[in-house]
Parts: structure tokens; sequence; C-alpha cells
């Protein structure tokens, strides 16, 4: 599958849900303490003022709580109306359309890196790239925060909110993740599994990982 292919399926997919997706979101943080926990984690990792990029930020949840945890942070997305929610959502911080393959950000321009369930839709064979590319925006020490489904089994949905999308979410093991960034240069740091949290209907479990790049690292 090339580029054009996965990621016009992606864009297609969230443009077509973007204002059902984000309703039914909600404020979903205030229900999941330990996510909370993590996300604070990471932003005392970064410092107070480092700057983060929020990459798959959906309509800015994640983004604007990390703003709200003294980070410097923006998002990027590649749905033009999960932009329009988030920017609506947060007017005073800034959500730009870009893809995570090809960034358009200088080497080493940011302390920390956050791709919360952004690796979902993305083939096997092409994460790798994505992470050699978190690698390079991140200056040597900054840290990546990254949240996934945990799992084997792929689920294709056809349909999502009564609109005719069709998307991969691939489910991931938290240890083949790991490897992959070790071998992109990142040192992982923790890694968390929590159970399905049934109130909020998630069918697996979810993994978050927090990694460092390394210092002597030139990714």
């Amino acid at each position: 599958m090339t580029d054009a292919d996965f990621l016009t399926e992606i864009r297609t997919f969230y443009d077509a849900v973007a204002e059902d997706y984000a309703a039914h979101l909600g404020d979903y943080l205030a229900a999941t303490p330990l996510d909370r926990a993590l996300l604070n984690g990471f932003a005392e990792l970064v410092g107070e003022g480092g700057e983060v990029a929020d990459l798959g930020c959906g309509p800015g949840r994640v983004t604007a709580y990390l703003a709200s945890r003294g980070l410097s942070v923006f998002g990027l997305d590649l749905s033009e109306s999960m932009l329009a929610i988030a920017r609506r959502e947060n007017p005073g911080l800034r959500f730009e359309q870009g893809s995570m393959l090809d960034l358009d950000l200088p080497d080493g321009s940011l302390a920390g890196v956050v791709s919360w369930y952004s690796i979902i839709h993305t083939p096997q064979d092409r994460l790798p790239e994505v992470f050699a590319e978190f690698a390079r925006v991140l200056r040597p020490g900054g840290h990546l925060l990254i949240g996934f489904q945990a799992g084997d089994e792929p689920r294709r949905y056809e349909e999502a909110f009564g609109h005719q999308a069709a998307l991969d979410f691939r489910r991931r093991r938290p240890e083949r993740i790991a490897a992959l960034l070790e071998a992109a240069g990142f040192a992982v740091r923790a890694r968390t599994v929590r159970e399905p949290d049934e109130t909020l209907g998630e069918p697996v479990p979810q993994a978050i990982l927090v990694a460092r790049k390394r210092p002597e690292s030139t990714s």
C-alpha cells in the first residue's frame, strides 16, 4: 500500500466521522486517571515550556491537556475536519495539517513528541519510518509518549457512527513496539498496559510507552 493509499483512507475516514467521533469521545481523560497520570509524568519529564508536537491530535483534547500542564504544544493531524474541531474548541492553540511520515520540522527541534493512538492505522512495515521521523525531530534526550491498543488481531471497520467509511485499526504488542523504538534510537523508560475499561467501550487492553531519545543518537 502506498503512502497515498493509506493516508488517504485515514483522512477520508476521519473527515467523515469527525463531529460524531469528537462528541462520542467527550472529555474522556476525566474518566481515565491512569492515562492522566502518564500524561502528567510525560509533562514533568519534558519540563515546563518544553516544545512538544501532538502527532495525530484528532480533536485536540490531549493537546489541550498537555498545554494545561505547562507545555508549549501544538497538534498535527491528517484530517482537516478534525483540525476544525480542535481549532474551534482550543482557539489559543496551534493546529496544523500534516503526516507523521514527513514532518515539516527541523532536526532536533522538539523536547517531546506525543503519539496518542495515532499509530493504530499505520501498516506494520511503515512503523520504522514513523519512529525514525519521531527521532529526527526530537533533540537528544527528548521524550516520546506513545499510546496504542494492545493485541495482535486487527479490526476493519466499513462503517462508523452511521457513515460509510472504511479503515483498519491495528493492535500492537508492547514488546514489539519497544523493540522498534530501540532500533530507532530510543531507550524505553516505561511500559504500562491497563485492562480495557468497559465504561469507555474499550475492547482490548491499552498500552502506553514512554521513551527517551538516546543522547548519543543522531537520528
